[in-house]
C-alpha cells in the first residue's frame, strides 16, 4: 500500500510514515472483523424481527448502517483493508447492496469529494453549505443525486453502476413480494433506506466548516469523552482528511499523534477543551 506523504497544503505537518507505520496495518483478524460485522448486523436484523423483537431490530439496522458506510465500506473505498482491487470494490458493492446504495458510486463521489474538499463541484460536501434543515431536508435525495453524479462524470463506470440500480430494484421488488409471508424485508429496505438519509448531517454537515480557509480549518476536530462515547471513537474526521489511507480501526491512535501538532498550530477541539470538559460545541453552529 502506498503511503501518503504529508497534507500537501499543510507541510508542517507530519508524514505518515514520521507517525508509524503500524497505523496502516490491517491483522487478518481484523480485517474479517470489518468485513462480518455489515453481514452480522443485518442477520440480528431478520432474527429479531422474526421474533418480533422489533426495538432490537431497528437498532441492529441502526448498526448496519453505521458499520456499512462509516466504517467498512468506507475502509473499502479508501482501500484501507489492504485488499485487492478488483476483490476490494466486489466487496464494497455487495455490503452496500445490503443497505440498498451503490457502492460504486459512494466511492466516487467519497474519493471526489477528498480531492475537492467543500468546493462547488463537491456533491457529497454540498450540505455542508447550507443551514441544518436544509442538510436534513437533502438526505432523501442524496444517493440519487451521487449516483446520478457518478454516471454523467465517469462513464467507465456504468457497467458496475447499472448493475447496482438494477440490483437495488430487484431487492425493493423481492421485498414487496415478500410481503405475502412477512412484513420483515419491506420493513427491512424502509429502514435501511431511512437509515442512508441521515448522511448529509452526521458525515457532512457537522464534521465540516465551509468558512474554514486551510485544510485545518475545513473539517473540525472533535475531543471529549462524550464525544467518543456517541460516535463510538469514529468521529475523527479532520485526522481522516489528511491521512485517508488509515483505517478506521487506528483513528483513535492516529489523534493520539496528531494532538501535539494541532497544538502547535491552534487547531480547537470542539465537544471538549484541553482539560475535557465541555466547550466548543457552540462554536461548530456559527
Amino acid at each position: 500500500m502506498t503511503i501518503r506523504p504529508h497534507h500537501p497544503l499543510d507541510p508542517d505537518l507530519p508524514s505518515l510514515r514520521d507517525l508509524g507505520d503500524d497505523l496502516l496495518g490491517v491483522t487478518p483478524l481484523r480485517r474479517l472483523i470489518t468485513l462480518s460485522a455489515p453481514f452480522l448486523w443485518m442477520a440480528a436484523y431478520f432474527v429479531f424481527a422474526g421474533r418480533h423483537w422489533w426495538p432490537l431490530a431497528v437498532a441492529s439496522v441502526m448498526g448496519l448502517t453505521f458499520v456499512s458506510y462509516g466504517s467498512t465500506s468506507h475502509d473499502l473505498v479508501h482501500r484501507a483493508l489492504d485488499l485487492p482491487a478488483r476483490l476490494n470494490n466486489l466487496l464494497l458493492t455487495v455490503i452496500e447492496l445490503l443497505s440498498f446504495r451503490s457502492g460504486t458510486a459512494y466511492r466516487l463521489s467519497h474519493l471526489h469529494h477528498h480531492r475537492r474538499l467543500l468546493g462547488p463541484d463537491d456533491i457529497e460536501g454540498a450540505a455542508a453549505h447550507g443551514s441544518l434543515i436544509r442538510a436534513v431536508a437533502s438526505g432523501p435525495s442524496l444517493q440519487l443525486r451521487i449516483w446520478l453524479w457518478a454516471w454523467r462524470t465517469h462513464p467507465r463506470e456504468r457497467t458496475v453502476l447499472l448493475c447496482e440500480a438494477v440490483s437495488i430494484g430487484a431487492l425493493t421488488i423481492g421485498a414487496v413480494c415478500a410481503m405475502r409471508h412477512s412484513p420483515a424485508p419491506l420493513i427491512y429496505a424502509g429502514l435501511v433506506v431511512a437509515g442512508s438519509w441521515t448522511i448529509p448531517v452526521i458525515t457532512v454537515y457537522l464534521p465540516h466548516d465551509v468558512h474554514g480557509a486551510t485544510p485545518l480549518e475545513r473539517t473540525r476536530m472533535f475531543r471529549g469523552r462524550f464525544v467518543r462515547l456517541v460516535a463510538f471513537d469514529h468521529l475523527y474526521h479532520l485526522e481522516h482528511h489528511l491521512y485517508p489511507s488509515v483505517p478506521h480501526h487506528h483513528w483513535k491512535a492516529l489523534a493520539d499523534r496528531l494532538d501535539p501538532h494541532f497544538e502547535r498550530a491552534g487547531v480547537r477541539a470542539y465537544g471538549a477543551d484541553r482539560h475535557g470538559s465541555c466547550g466548543a460545541m457552540s462554536h461548530a453552529a456559527n
